[in-house]
């Protein structure tokens, strides 16, 4: 559990699928959240307001707005949040329109990180995503990892529109801390995320069915331990901009990190010694330097 004492925290899309999960972790850890989405969260100890964050007034207004009604009996008027975490998106491609995913992704990043820092909020963090190693929505089967384990520090180079908006909230984030003096604006690109009824639902074919998870490196995230990595990235100040993958440790399969990935993926090369059952989408970076110990392994869940 957290040692610093709760924050007042903006989280943008918290209905949705990680949001959902994230809030009450974030909630256990003592602090406070708003949640700003289209569709309400049922949470009694959450207000939603419903916000268009394409409109670049409606997020500045929602930044400096009471958190619940309750708020109007302490007498002051309301003041930007410790921290913003924007999760709201278009999770995927062909839910929309491309230009429609792009539309409306980059502009609502553009427009919380703008709000944000221009309010002084000093902690941001936003969700990027696994898609931008460029595999997981490519054109074609036969698309290649650049090799293994896959870090932070790789060259991105996507094909679709989904994950080219993810690699554009980077670059926004990453050019307004720069302009905030370094400001702290943290990108999580988060792996496949697993709610808790999706082990004895989906495992078996995850695990059954290796070939079918190719599109997320055959790693995942546990959408518990996601709100564990985002009470440390609240904790951890005086980094600036960074990019944290944020997956489990494990890789999903049967057979070892190392044979399955010769055997399955033999054109990708191995960079360096992985652990025995290390995921392929790295995590070495969110352990080292925010300390994650992950709670949520898929074989507590699941055994094949």
């Amino acid at each position: 559990m957290s040692t610093t004492q709760g924050k007042r925290i903006v989280f943008t899309g918290g209905s949705g699928k990680a949001g959902r999960h994230v809030i009450p972790e974030l909630l256990k850890r003592g602090h406070k959240v708003l949640n700003l989405d289209l569709n309400p969260l049922p949470n009694p100890d959450v207000f939603t307001l419903k916000t268009d964050l394409t409109d670049s007034g409606q997020v500045f207004n929602a930044l400096t707005t009471h958190f619940n009604f309750g708020g109007f009996d302490d007498g002051q008027v309301p003041q930007p949040p410790d921290v913003v975490i924007h999760f709201a998106a278009y999770a995927r491609v062909m839910l929309v329109p491309d230009n429609e995913t792009w539309r409306g992704n980059v502009t609502s990043t553009y427009n919380v990180i703008e709000a944000a820092s221009k309010l002084g909020v000093p902690k941001i963090v936003i969700a990027s995503s696994e898609t931008v190693y460029g595999v997981c929505f490519a054109e074609g089967a036969d698309v290649d990892y650049e090799h293994f384990p896959l870090t932070e520090d790789d060259d991105v180079n996507p094909m679709d529109t989904y994950a080219l908006s993810k690699v554009t909230g980077e670059r926004v984030a990453r050019g307004f801390s720069r302009r905030f003096g370094g400001s702290d604006i943290y990108a999580l690109r988060i792996g496949n995320v697993v709610e808790p009824h999706e082990y004895a639902q989906d495992f078996p074919s995850h695990v059954g069915k290796p070939e079918t998870r190719r599109r997320n490196a055959w790693s995942y995230i546990d959408a518990r331990d996601l709100g564990q990595i985002c009470d440390l990235c609240i904790q951890k100040d005086g980094l600036g901009f960074q990019i944290f993958n944020a997956t489990n440790d494990t890789i999903t399969t049967t057979v070892p990190t190392k044979d399955f990935l010769t055997k399955t993926a033999p054109n990708t090369k191995i960079t360096r010694e992985m652990g025995e059952w290390e995921a392929p989408l790295s995590n070495k970076k969110i352990k080292d330097v925010l300390g994650f110990k992950e709670e949520h392994n898929w074989r507590q869940y699941y055994t094949p």
